[in-house]
């Protein structure tokens, strides 16, 4: 326990804390002793009575503003939850619009790419230049070579 020299409207009081409490009763000592010599005239027990009331009084007019304050703060949390919702919502449809915008991109240097290549094709057989046969598969092959051995059979035809 600690000891603490007080003085409040002229009077010196000895008071026992908490220890590492002492600044904090020097503080609320000043505030009553403040209070104590703004009352004129009177005992020294009326002077503290009326700083009592006063600090009392103040003291609840803080707790009904807290109160007054406490349903505002509550509707901004819940304003503010709102918000941050709707921010994961737009952030969200964000990434998906760019996800769709990457992919049709990709999609539109594609048909660019063969668009190329057909126009590169047109300017071949313009000039020309027989295609160049397209990738076959196995019974594309297959057909090919049955399209070889009629033609085979067709010019065997045409000697006899």
């Amino acid at each position: 326990m600690a000891d603490v020299h007080l003085n409040i409207a002229g009077r010196p009081y000895d008071v026992h804390c908490a220890d590492g409490q002492e600044d904090q009763l020097r503080q609320l000592a000043a505030l009553v002793d403040e209070k104590a010599r703004g009352i004129q005239g009177g005992t020294e027990v009326r002077q503290l009575l009326f700083a009592a009331l006063m600090l009392a009084d103040e003291a609840n007019e803080a707790r009904g503003k807290v109160q007054k304050a406490e349903p505002q703060s509550d509707s901004l949390r819940a304003a503010v939850a709102l918000a941050e919702s709707r921010e994961a919502a737009a952030r969200d449809e964000l990434h998906g619009a760019q996800a769709r915008e990457q992919q049709a991109l990709g999609e539109a240097r594609a048909a660019a790419e063969r668009e190329a290549a057909a126009r590169a094709e047109l300017e071949k057989l313009r000039q020309g230049t027989p295609p160049a046969p397209a990738p076959t598969g196995r019974h594309d092959r297959a057909l090919m070579q049955i399209a070889d051995r009629i033609e085979a059979l067709a010019a065997t035809a045409e000697r006899l």
